[in-house]
This record gives C-alpha cells, sequence and structure tokens, in this order.
C-alpha cells in the first residue's frame, strides 16, 4: 500500500484529484476523510495542509506527496522530487507599493519585507548582498504594507489581481514554482513498484495532452506525401477502402500544428477528416 498526501484544500486540491481520477484511480471526494482508501489501486490519501507535505512524506507518515515545489524548497526537508506535474504553476516574487520608485534590489536594504516564505527569500538576499530585515507572517502578507508591518512583501503570485487591489507592483520574480510529486528517499521496493505503475500511468496521461487523433480519406496515390506530412509516433496507420483508388489513414499529432497539417493535407486531396480528442497516450 502507498499513501500519498495531498492537500486538503486550496489552488492544488483539485488537480491532484483529477490527476489521480485520470489515472484510474477513483477518489470519492464527497466523503473526504482525514485518510482515505481507495478501492482500485493499493494507495490510501492524506489529506494535509500544503505546508505540512514535505516534512510528512521526510518522515514517512505518507510515501509520496503532490506539492508545490515552493513548500519544498521552503521546508528543506529531505524528499525526493520525482515528477514536474506541470499544473498550478506560480510565482513568489517580490512587491512594493505602487507608489515607490523602484529601480533595484539595492531598493531592499535596510527595509522589512513580510513573506511566508523566509528560508527562500532569506538565501535569495544572502545570494544578493542585501541586507534586510525578513518578517515572517503565516497569512494575508499582502495586507503588510498598509497596516505598517512591513515596506515589502514576498509572496505568491498567480495572476498578480491580488497585489494591484492591495495597491503593490510585483518587481522581482525570484522563484518559479509548479505542483511536484516527492517521495520519501527509503521507499520499500514493493513501494517503489506501485510508484512506478502510478509513473507510467501519468506518463500515458501526459503523452496525450495537447494531442488530437486525425482520421481521413486519402487519394492512394496521395499516400506518400500524407505520411510526410503526418510521420506520427512510429508510422500513420493506413487502409485500404471499399472504393478503389481511397484509402483512410490515422495518426496523431500535436494540436498547436493541427490546423497547419490539415491544410497541408487537404492540399493533397485529403477529405472526410476527423479530429477526435485524446485521453491518454500509452508507448
Amino acid at each position: 500500500m502507498l499513501r500519498i498526501a495531498i492537500q486538503n484544500k486550496g489552488r492544488l486540491n483539485e488537480d491532484s484529484i483529477r490527476l489521480l481520477k485520470e489515472a484510474g484511480i477513483a477518489v470519492d471526494d464527497s466523503k473526504r476523510k482525514f485518510l482515505a482508501k481507495v478501492n482500485d489501486f493499493p494507495m490510501e490519501i492524506l489529506y494535509l495542509r500544503d505546508d505540512d507535505i514535505p516534512q510528512t512524506v521526510a518522515g514517512g507518515v505518507a510515501d509520496v506527496g503532490i506539492v508545490g515545489l515552493n513548500e519544498v524548497e521552503e521546508r528543506g526537508c529531505n524528499v525526493d522530487v520525482v515528477k514536474h506535474l506541470g499544473f498550478g504553476g506560480c510565482r513568489i516574487s517580490l512587491a512594493v507599493p505602487k507608489n515607490d520608485e523602484y529601480e533595484s534590489l539595492d531598493f531592499f536594504r535596510g527595509k522589512r519585507v513580510a513573506t511566508s516564505y523566509p528560508n527562500i527569500l532569506s538565501r535569495f538576499f544572502e545570494r544578493n548582498g542585501i541586507n534586510a530585515e525578513i518578517v515572517t507572517i503565516a497569512g494575508s502578507v499582502e495586507i503588510a504594507p498598509a497596516a505598517g508591518m512591513s515596506d515589502a512583501i514576498f509572496d505568491i503570485v498567480s495572476s498578480g489581481g491580488t497585489l494591484v487591489s492591495n495597491g503593490l507592483k510585483e518587481v522581482e520574480r525570484v522563484f518559479a514554482s509548479e505542483a511536484v510529486l516527492i517521495a520519501n528517499p527509503s521507499l520499500s521496493a514493493e513501494k517503489k513498484e506501485i510508484l512506478d505503475e502510478f509513473l507510467f500511468r501519468f506518463s500515458a496521461i501526459e503523452r496525450g495532452r495537447g494531442m488530437k487523433y486525425l482520421l481521413m480519406n486519402v487519394p492512394s496515390e496521395a499516400i506518400d506525401k500524407a505520411i510526410k506530412i503526418l510521420p506520427a509516433m512510429r508510422s500513420p496507420t493506413v487502409m485500404p477502402l471499399a472504393m478503389d483508388g481511397w484509402c483512410s489513414l490515422h495518426s496523431v499529432v500535436n494540436e498547436k500544428e493541427m490546423w497547419e497539417k490539415i491544410r497541408q493535407l487537404k492540399s493533397i486531396g485529403a477529405e472526410g477528416i476527423l479530429v477526435l480528442s485524446l485521453d491518454k497516450i500509452v508507448l
């Protein structure tokens, strides 16, 4: 049995549950408990605060966890970052009151900076030779300057709307974060096997993102040209149709390239082109 820790609420909770479901791991989120077992995979889910997940995994209470890379960096716990998951992207930035003139990091010398990430910030200031007072705040960091608690803040930024609404402006992007899968470095062979199966499923999900399945009818004499346009993962599938002189061609294409590929295919006579969404690609 592999125990995975995920956020009990917050920005990564829904994405983590969605990932588990896409991997065929049924999560009954309507009857959430502190610790919940799943029926169709040797896994149980531990719901925690995000800042508790790195320590819980490092201590072996959970075997693996899904958490923001920012929390891993801040806590400094002994865990392995197994996989970057591609969601929950954000950054931790320095911000100052919008009316303050800002030219460089020298602005922060002798200033008070409020943050929930004192370790990341102190290392950044140390690397850049900045002597500033770091004021640690558990929450609502963005109100600290208006409340007279600090001269600036260091906090998570997604869209920047919260900064604007609190009269602040982003001046330095310090740390880029996203959701990661972390693991205890001392997993047993049995738990590593379960983790490998989960990673295998996730890789299939990952490969399917942004990909489309194309089916079309192509004149037989144009098949070689069509194959050059659509090389596919190994080779396109080509099947003869009941009508002489025509074939059915099936292939996979990146959605970003899809419309240009379709234009090229139509120019060589392809027709009846169907575009289907892909859920997973297993290699």
